[in-house]
């Protein structure tokens, strides 16, 4: 079987070239018709050898997942479907604006943390992807995109924050992440690259000692009794040690803040109560929060949080000195939206059996 160079970072792949008795110095310049310039062709790879070149062919490739589907929505929001292999499709978002172009990526053939709200996961969950499924929707994305590498970048953001746990796929996650940041790959800032996680706070501790980027947190509730029943592995890291956890990244961020992220849930999590607590919750670690209007899907109890609700919610953080940003909800139309992404997954949890979320149940106390 041929080795997918795009499962390497540049540690990874000099280590290839060095076992193949080729010079180091040929992973960079691999690593720059990979990344930089969308090369999946090792003939189109002028300044390396023929001899290389053609040992290459045999022994290697440059493989992403397929693009299944490719949809626009009417706002300029673009939706990809990835083909990942076995039954399983992952979703990928760009979201153009004015000032930056920010693509979603996902790190998981579904999800295993089963948030209340969350359409992914009520998919279920089937495995990790690899480096080269994660990095390939970056690469994919940036060729569909026309982008120029010697032009302004047009994808000058990337969250992973699509489906699945970015920290649940730590390994593989971040050595997408160093593919990101290498100059000779994409060469982003690690203030524009961001990973969102819903609280593995052990994980938290590596990803700042090993790759320290912008952090997004999944909040969603104030308190230990709504968030159990919102974000279960609340039940193992409750919010003291999320918070600390928080506090202890900031020591080698990139960015003096954590974004906290806020789905807001008509009568469960949106009272004004509910805006006291977080003030409380947060009052030690510098944050922005980000609200975000619930976007519904099939079978879902929980409907969306009214527009003056919403504005009221965010007056109470604001009143207190936090910054709070409502998000826009875009790409409703192609079911882009955040927490709307479901892809295709062969579930391998059984979670068609467990016991439907009731929203009584979760009302806040």
């Amino acid at each position: 079987m041929k080795t997918n160079l795009l499962d390497f970072d540049a540690a990874g792949l000099t280590a290839f070239f060095a076992e193949n008795g080729e010079k180091t110095f040929r992973a960079r310049q691999v690593l720059r018709w990979m990344h930089r310039f969308g090369q999946d062709d090792f003939d189109a790879m002028t300044d390396i050898a023929k001899s290389l070149r053609e040992k290459l062919r045999e022994i290697a490739e440059i493989r992403a997942p397929a693009v299944v589907s490719d949809k626009q929505s009417d706002d300029g929001t673009r939706k990809f479907l990835f083909d990942v292999g076995g039954g399983n499709a992952v979703e990928t978002v760009f979201i153009p604006e004015d000032d930056r172009g920010t693509l979603c990526v996902s790190t998981q053939a579904g999800c295993a943390l089963d948030c209340a709200f969350c359409s992914t996961g009520k998919q279920g969950f089937n495995r990790n992807l690899t480096v080269a499924e994660i990095i390939g929707q970056l690469w994919q994305a940036n060729r569909a995109l026309g982008a120029d590498p010697s032009g302004e970048r047009i994808i000058s953001n990337v969250v992973l924050m699509g489906m699945g746990e970015p920290l649940a796929n730590f390994e593989n996650s971040v050595t997408a992440l160093r593919l990101m940041l290498d100059d000779n790959a994409y060469g982003l800032s690690r203030r524009r690259v961001t990973v969102s996680t819903s609280g593995l706070v052990p994980v938290i501790d590596r990803l700042r000692d090993e790759c320290p980027v912008a952090l997004a947190v999944s909040l969603h509730a104030p308190n230990d009794g709504l968030r159990d029943e919102l974000v279960p592995i609340n039940r193992k890291y409750p919010l003291r040690e999320l918070m600390a956890a928080c506090l202890r990244y900031l020591e080698k961020a990139p960015r003096d803040f954590v974004t906290f992220e806020y789905v807001m849930l008509d009568g469960v999590n949106d009272s004004d109560a509910c805006a006291q607590e977080l003030l409380a919750l947060t009052r030690n670690v510098p944050c922005k929060f980000n609200l975000i209007p619930f976007n519904p899907f099939p079978g879902s109890p929980f409907r969306r949080s009214p527009s003056q609700r919403i504005r009221r919610f965010a007056e109470i953080l604001m009143n207190a000195g936090i910054i709070a940003t409502t998000r826009k909800t875009r790409g409703d139309d192609i079911d882009a939206a955040c927490g709307q992404l479901a892809g295709q997954v062969q579930d391998k949890t059984r979670r068609s059996g467990r016991r439907i979320i009731d929203v009584h149940e979760v009302r806040t106390r």
